[in-house]
């Protein structure tokens, strides 16, 4: 049986972009707010149809020294081009980025994992320094 950290791929394809990619300073000071951005598809876009989607990214800090990390936050992309008519009928897409703030008194490292709907798990991370 495959543990769940076996099911997030890192790697990414040629056609498309599915990494979370993560966009902050690598050296804050600490207590400091700390603006995060999240995105999927940066470099090449990902398709964002009724059929092919980033459903969800999920944003986790674990600061150095702890056993548990942080859940920043869930972001969940509802829609896709959808509507009454029938797939990719409608005039509104979310794209797949998100920004928050958070701050820590510790240094530590931010992962993202989302997920499309037809690739699967996929995941990122990135460190941070606090002085």
């Amino acid at each position: 049986m495959k543990q769940i950290g076996e099911l997030f791929q890192t790697a990414d394809w040629k056609a498309e972009k599915h990494v979370p990619v993560i966009e902050m300073p690598a050296k804050v000071k600490k207590g400091e707010n700390i603006k995060l951005v999240v995105s999927v598809g940066k470099q090449i876009a990902h398709p964002n149809t009724t059929e092919h989607n980033i459903a969800w990214i999920d944003v986790l800090f674990l600061p150095d020294g702890e056993k548990l990390p942080s859940h920043l936050g869930r972001f969940e992309f509802l829609a896709h081009g959808a509507s009454v008519q029938g797939p990719n009928t409608s005039t509104v897409y979310t794209h797949p980025e998100v920004t928050l703030t958070f701050k820590t008194e510790k240094s530590g490292v931010v992962y993202a994992g989302s997920y499309c709907n037809i690739h699967g798990l996929w995941t990122g991370s990135m460190e941070l320094k606090t002085e």
